[in-house]
């Protein structure tokens, strides 16, 4: 059986699509040439399905969430507030997978900072 072999992409609807882009490499640090094309570090990837109902992604509005692997949490949160970003409480921590954070983009969508375990 053929497979998928990664992500290939990842597309978001925005009102201003350049701002929104300049937003996630600015804020997020998220080196994407002017095509979109990204080489991420390789490591885990997660692929997880939630209830209709779920709160996890702020909005119920929101279908998707975002989740992006750093080294530092606390140095991004620390980095994100200094720049003004809207960062969504405290970091959580979750037991044999690692810490959590939350921002939300300027076009109102969460999105999900995980520092796995080293």
């Amino acid at each position: 059986m053929e497979r998928v072999v990664g992500i290939g992409g990842v597309f978001i609807r925005a009102a201003d699509p350049a701002a929104l882009g300049a937003w996630y490499r600015e804020f997020l640090g998220l080196d994407a040439d002017e095509n979109g094309l990204w080489f991420p570090a390789a490591g885990p990837t997660v692929f997880a399905t939630f209830d209709p109902d779920t709160d996890y992604f702020g909005s119920r509005t929101q279908q998707t969430m975002l989740n992006f692997r750093v080294r530092d949490l606390d140095a991004m949160l620390a980095q994100l507030r200094a720049k003004g970003a809207s960062v969504l409480g405290e970091p959580e921590a979750m037991e044999g997978v690692g810490r959590f954070g939350w921002v939300t983009d300027p076009e109102g969508n969460r999105i999900e900072l995980w520092e796995p375990i080293a």
